[in-house]
């Protein structure tokens, strides 16, 4: 994975050189590993569920809640964590991140049961949600450093970093599970986290915190996490039963924009909000893209491993050309700064991708799975692209940290559905049947996805409007 940030940072830099802005060149390896610490980890357990569920004797229905433990941690502290780094900056955020991420790792390797492998990846959420909101302040910073507001070239390698190495993460915990048991997908965060450590006091550099008044509202950020975690715990396992945990939601909303509206400097700044109806729509994409990504991470790969009776490194190579296929496509249109055509274009990739998803059995062959792998790299590689500009485009400069966390906010509240989905389509077993009703769901997320990227005309102008 090193390897493959180093190439990436090649890349931006030659990239930075054609941009005259000067762009602290020391910042890019920190920045591209710490956002990357999160999507890596998600990605890697997607071909790590069934051997952990072989060994504690649990179904999908279970081990799904390693998936949700991750997000609903990180949903939660993305936001928080960025208020924070708009406040005292990157530097000591990102560092504290990156010792909760070892520590997770620790734990992890060692736990003796599912409960306590769940706990890791709890904190494993909150230490991996510093990087990404501290690498987008990063940029801004920079950016207003060096009078470039269009950082064309860093953004793109945080879009290729962030969404491409996702798509690493099975072909990675393939290997590690071949090399050592599923044990090693946790181990690998204890070495990510020291590198983090080294390179964060080495190159990332002290800031002031912000000028001003400024306070941390404890109250709104208390009101967030309920909120949160009451939605987010009816959508892990919707039941009539669990119509409470909507009304706490309900309740904590209401709750939340009164409060926020009250304090002088609240955690969500929800009249700027309200007014920036842009950067909701974004907020909303997000939601609808990463939904589509996370079903085709995990719910495609659990397939290809019961359904098509493949071994877990077999489905973890399979993902490779996903990859491959972002990682083109995300360098090949990263200069293009314009989020309206990309969006269109990625949407209508997911939509060919259910198509050709349709079409698979329990004895398809390895090219058509290929094939699959390489039309869905097409919004694997635009979407987070396209998303990313956008709210650096549309949020305000003094809150980018926090509006970038909101946006992985999403992007986890978009997985967590997906977990949802794959536990009611997948209750016994990642059957055919299950994996195309899955692709369904899919095929619906990507023709919502076109038509509200279709409707927005404030996109064409997202570009120009700073």
């Amino acid at each position: 994975m090193l390897t493959a940030l180093t190439a990436l940072r090649k890349v931006v830099v030659r990239s930075s050189r054609r941009e005259r802005g000067g762009f602290d060149r020391r910042l890019l390896l920190p920045m591209m590993l710490g956002a990357v610490l999160n999507p890596v980890n998600s990605s890697i357990l997607s071909v790590s569920l069934v051997p952990i569920g072989v060994a504690f004797g649990a179904p999908p229905a279970r081990t799904a809640w390693l998936v949700s433990a991750l997000y609903l941690a990180t949903a939660i502290g993305q936001p928080v964590v960025g208020r924070l780094v708009d406040l005292y900056g990157p530097r000591p955020l990102y560092l504290a991140g990156a010792g909760l991420t070892g520590i997770a790792g620790v734990l992890g390797m060692l736990a003796p049961n599912l409960g306590v492998l769940i706990a890791a990846r709890v904190v494993l959420g909150f230490g991996t949600c510093a990087g990404y909101p501290a690498a987008m302040a990063l940029t801004r910073r920079e950016a207003q450093r060096t009078g470039r507001d269009s950082p064309a070239g860093v953004l793109t390698a945080l879009a290729v970093a962030t969404q491409t190495i996702a798509v690493i993460g099975p072909s990675l915990g393939g290997l590690l599970i071949g090399l050592g048991g599923w044990r090693t997908t946790l181990a690998v965060n204890i070495p990510l986290s020291l590198v983090c450590l080294v390179l964060g006091v080495w190159r990332l550099p002290r800031t002031e915190r912000r000028e001003g008044k400024a306070s941390l509202d404890f109250t709104g950020m208390a009101v967030f996490a309920v909120m949160l975690v009451s939605l987010l715990l009816f959508l892990m396992n919707p039941r009539a039963e669990s119509w409470y945990l909507l009304a706490i939601t309900v309740a904590a909303a209401i709750v939340l924009v009164l409060w926020e509206r009250r304090v002088a400097d609240p955690f969500l700044d929800v009249r700027v909000l309200a007014g920036n109806l842009p950067l909701l729509a974004t907020y909303v994409r997000a939601l609808l893209a990463f939904t589509g990504s996370y079903v085709f991470v995990y719910g495609y790969t659990q397939w290809m491993e019961q359904g098509r009776g493949l071994s877990a490194s077999m489905a973890g190579l399979l993902q490779f050309p996903v990859f491959a296929t972002a990682i083109v496509v995300s360098i090949t249109t990263g200069r293009r700064e314009q989020p309206r055509g990309k969006l269109l274009l990625g949407a209508a990739g997911q939509i060919v991708a259910c198509g050709l998803m349709l079409a698979l059995h329990e004895t398809s062959p390895i090219w058509l799975l290929v094939l699959v792998a390489l039309v869905f790299g097409v919004p694997q590689g635009l979407n987070n692209l396209a998303l990313q500009n956008s709210v650096y485009r549309q949020s305000d400069p003094e809150r980018i940290a926090s509006s970038s966390g909101l946006l992985r906010t999403f992007g986890y509240l978009g997985a967590i559905i997906a977990s949802a989905a794959q536990g009611a389509f997948f209750s016994h077993r990642a059957d055919t049947g299950g994996m195309h009703n899955l692709t369904w769901f899919m095929l619906v997320l990507g023709v919502l996805l076109f038509a509200l990227t279709a409707a927005d005309r404030s996109l064409g102008r997202s570009a120009a409007s700073k």
